[in-house]
């Protein structure tokens, strides 16, 4: 009987708990099983290990094989285990040998020719082994993403055979070098809209405090062009948002270097379920709103979507992250994202506009609405009508500020509001709420009187306060004052309301 012990790692929503993986070959007719609640993928190892060490060259041991991965009651899914699969028959049956496994933690899929493939979430792989003071030996294509984690110690390896060598002593692996990161792409300058100050200076008041944003109006009036480019005012992420976003990305399968330290910027079209939008599946993996974290969720034509997805943002938008529960399986996932939405103001998009060609009945248009509740506007910051233009104020407007001037302006007031309080306005809540953001007496008075004529909830209440305590910032005054509470409460006059 011989038994080998290596280590590697499942996924479970960010998380990557430890697995070892226990390889025993004992006397008996040849079989080769596999326990450890293995998913569809991981049980088709079996099949691509026996292929890639035949093909490597190295004997396929006719013995009865069992492969334990520990604990028995951990979930593991995906192609990371064959390498350690592999390893661990090899060192089980004397071809490589085992007393140098323990240093090493081993995640890779094998081709059927003996080459490592990448995995997914190889992020979160190397975040636990550099904190596990472990090597993490992984596929040469994840080396660049895993080699973001600082500290972590690295060997990428192009296949089996390399990996079989460098634990013989042959040849031993390079440790990872490096490559320079490219430079992110360039988000939509916001120069390239005319007019509309309004909205302009809405979106500016949302960047400043992170606040939610929702943007109605005609067709063709501006509305995905300012939300577009929400994601280019923000300050530049810290290394912590920029690792919490990637570890994301990479969990879910979609991230490369490229976009290292630049905040996402998530659009899904008005058809994307539940599911999509905030998370789901047997094997729970992260929506939308978790790949927007750090970053911006748009969602355009807001009424299209299906309510029961929508109402699944309402929870989000205030915790900050989603719990995703299944029978057996539960994960959690952040979901801090800045929700920015466009609408038109009713089913034919132009009613109010200034040629009158809309036909919509009021009850059309009353049901329109009606398809966002209230509980969901109720947590949306700013609400702004963006009117049609006139021809000629658009042929002669000239261009706007570039997003370069409008992100200084915005990088100084979030750098108020981290001195002030360690986070920005629209988190704010509580007791921090009556702290920073209470008025002067003339803005209490006119506060009181908005309360009455629009019919704000507590919820209202407060976040008019926060937005209130933005705009002071981007003025830099201490105090809330009347003209910011004013400012403030008629950026929130929804669609379908009056003046």
């Amino acid at each position: 009987m011989s038994l080998a012990l290596l280590t590697s790692r499942a996924l479970v929503g960010l998380l990557a708990p430890e697995v070892t993986v226990e390889v025993h070959l004992a006397n008996g007719l040849p079989a080769f099983t596999l326990v450890g609640l293995p998913d569809v993928e991981v049980r088709e190892a079996r099949d691509r290990v026996r292929a890639a060490l035949q093909t490597a060259c190295f004997e396929f041991p006719q013995r009865r094989i069992t492969v334990n991965l520990a604990p028995a009651d951990l979930p593991k899914e995906g192609g990371c285990f064959d390498l350690p699969i592999a390893l661990g028959i090899l060192a089980a049956s004397g071809q490589i040998p085992a007393d140098g496994l323990a240093r090493y933690e081993f995640a890779g899929e094998l081709s059927l020719t003996g080459e490592l493939r990448p995995v997914r979430g190889a992020l979160a792989l190397a975040r636990q082994a550099c904190s596990s003071g472990r090597t993490l030996i992984l596929p040469a294509a994840n080396a660049p993403e895993a080699a973001l984690v600082h500290g972590v110690r690295l060997l990428p390896a192009a296949s089996l055979l390399a990996v079989a060598a460098h634990l013989c002593g042959h040849t031993p692996l390079p440790a990872y070098a490096g490559e320079p990161l490219a430079a992110p792409p360039a988000y939509p300058d916001l120069a390239d809209v005319k007019g509309q100050l309004q909205a302009r200076r809405a979106l500016e008041v949302a960047a400043s405090g992170q606040h939610s944003l929702l943007l109605f109006g005609p067709p063709g009036t501006g509305k995905s062009m300012l939300a577009q480019r929400l994601a280019g005012l923000l300050p530049p992420m810290s290394d912590d948002e920029a690792l919490e976003s990637a570890a994301i990305l990479s969990v879910e399968g979609s991230f490369h270097p490229g976009l290292w330290s630049l905040r996402p910027l998530r659009a899904p079209h008005h058809s994307a379920s539940t599911a999509a939008l905030v998370g789901g599946g047997s094997t729970p993996r992260p929506g939308e709103i978790s790949l927007a974290h750090n970053g911006v969720l748009f969602l355009d034509e807001l009424p299209e979507f299906e309510k029961r997805v929508l109402e699944a943002l309402r929870e989000p938008l205030e915790s900050g992250h989603i719990t995703i529960s299944r029978a057996a399986r539960r994960a959690e996932f952040p979901a801090r994202f800045q929700l920015v939405a466009a609408m038109n103001p009713c089913p034919c998009g132009y009613h109010g506009h200034p040629d009158g060609r809309c036909r919509c009945t009021p009850e059309q248009i009353a049901r329109y609405h009606h398809k966002l509740s209230g509980p969901l506007l109720d947590r949306i910051d700013l609400m702004l009508e963006v009117p049609a233009l006139p021809a000629s104020e658009l042929q002669s407007a000239a261009p706007g500020e570039a997003s370069a001037t409008v992100r200084e302006r915005i990088a100084a007031a979030r750098a108020l509001q981290q001195a002030r309080q360690g986070k920005p306005n629209a988190l704010l809540a509580g007791a921090e709420i009556d702290r920073w953001c209470m008025p002067d007496a003339g803005g209490a008075r006119l506060l009181a009187s908005a309360i009455d004529r629009l019919g704000l909830s507590a919820r209202g209440y407060h976040r008019i306060l926060k937005v209130a305590r933005t705009i002071a910032d981007m003025n830099g005054v201490d105090t809330v004052c009347a003209p910011h509470v004013a400012e403030a409460v008629q950026s929130r006059r929804g669609p379908g309301t009056t003046p």
